[in-house]
């Protein structure tokens, strides 16, 4: 099944918030002909698009392609959620790659996150950012685990943003109970997407970049100056990103195996005018779920609730009726609320959890997988992947050596193995474990 038609229809953004609020670029013209091109990126998310801004700041000629619209995919439809650290508990990660590797890893996050808002104040981007990302936990162990995490976080890495909350305290800040605490991440924060990825759009082509809409990549050659083919036309390059994510389709077999797309959706409300209750400092927050609920506020008042799963590759006929009554279960008192928006998009996960970037052959680069946690780490892929191609590969290196090991049975098994493991963990989280 080919993601990138089975849910939205063709050079058209999803009927998402971020979509009607947010004022859009011009159509870029479709590739014609053959081209040639320093580098030819494939995917206008945040990867492909920063890698873009990055390489023609640094003077390559770029030709990036995109198979539907700019920040069509997860870039644009996301929870808007800017995370710190990688997508794995910092003790755990010291024990996997050990502590000095830890160290760059979280260095790099922070490096991420300072990226996204360095970005948005000297591009002019206006995104909506707001500081705060709360993490609640539905039970006392949970909540001391957060908790042991901040100050390990704070002794050994220095970072003291971290508010711990006890019962009460998730309470007051979420406007739910239900939480035995959790923690306010303030290093960390929530934006618009689509207004993000659309940013770095105009940057890129501001710096020299040519990016193509309704450009799908149709085959991938071979060879020093390898030949990218779409319907239309070819890009000649000596160095190709893939930046697909969930997306990535059977264009290169070696990454697939490693990703798996899987679906995710988000409802947003009319404006809660009357319920001052919710969220009254304006964070973000996601619960401890594996199947995680991701919730905020608009910058127009609106509550943005994301969370849902699916066992195959198409969307929900209803997704407002299969996201609401998460929603409700946290806030009762929401339900004479209008659901005014509902959508949803195509993620890419790893079975680490953690993002995967390689160099599977000389001149190709690919970075994916972020598992949700990729606005902050997407843009930095981008960045990383156009050091690696200008001559300086260190950081690029230090994540391509995460742990990212391929699913049994490769891509052609993905959509069996979804199903086995969105019912299992399901079937955790309705059980509290």
């Amino acid at each position: 099944m080919n993601l990138l038609h089975a849910n939205d229809r063709p050079g058209a953004y999803p009927p998402s918030l971020y979509a009607a609020c947010t004022p859009r670029l011009a159509p870029c013209p479709p590739l014609a002909g053959t081209v040639r091109a320093d580098v030819c990126v494939i995917g206008g998310g945040f990867t492909g698009l920063s890698a873009a801004l990055g390489l023609a700041q640094r003077g390559y000629s770029v030709r990036l392609l995109e198979a539907q619209r700019l920040g069509f995919g997860a870039s644009g439809r996301n929870g808007g959620q800017v995370g710190s650290g990688q997508r794995m508990d910092q003790r755990e990660l010291e024990s996997r790659v050990g502590l000095d590797d830890a160290r760059k890893l979280w260095a790099l996050a922070e490096d991420a996150k300072a990226e996204v808002k360095t970005l948005t104040a000297t591009q002019g981007m206006a995104c909506d950012w707001h500081d705060g990302v709360a993490h609640v936990a539905r039970s006392p162990q949970a909540a001391s685990h957060e908790a042991q995490l901040a100050e390990h976080l704070a002794q050994h890495y220095d970072y003291t943003a971290i508010e711990v909350l006890d019962r009460s305290g998730a309470t007051h800040e979420t406007g739910a109970t239900g939480f035995a605490g959790g923690v306010i991440d303030w290093g960390a924060g929530h934006l618009n997407p689509l207004a993000f990825a659309l940013g770095l759009a105009r940057a890129a082509q501001a710096a020299g970049a040519v990016l193509h809409e309704t450009s799908e990549v149709t085959a991938l050659g071979t060879g020093p100056r390898r030949i990218v083919k779409t319907a239309t036309g070819n890009v000649e390059a000596e160095h190709v990103i893939l930046a697909c994510n969930g997306y990535l389709g059977k264009l290169h077999s070696p990454t697939a195996a490693r990703v798996m797309p899987i679906n995710n959706f988000i409802i947003a409300t009319d404006p809660l005018d009357d319920f001052p209750e919710v969220l009254p400092r304006g964070i973000a927050v996601a619960d401890d779920k594996f199947v995680v609920n991701y919730w905020r506020r608009s910058a127009d008042g609106r509550l943005i609730f994301g969370g849902g799963e699916t066992y195959g590759y198409r969307f929900p006929a209803d997704i407002a009726a299969m996201v609401r009554p998460l929603m409700l279960k946290l806030y009762p008192q929401l339900a004479p609320v209008r659901i005014s928006h509902a959508w949803g998009g195509t993620l890419a996960i790893t079975r680490s959890r953690l993002p995967h970037f390689a160099r599977p052959e000389p001149g190709l680069y690919t970075a994916s997988g972020y598992s949700g946690h990729g606005v902050a780490l997407a843009t930095l892929a981008g960045k990383l992947m156009a050091e690696a191609i200008s001559g300086d590969a260190e950081r690029f290196d230090v994540m391509s050596r995460l742990p990212s090991p391929a699913f049994p049975g490769g891509a052609s098994l993905r959509p069996s193995l979804l199903v086995l493991a969105m019912t299992w963990f399901a079937l955790r989280d309705r059980l509290g474990l």
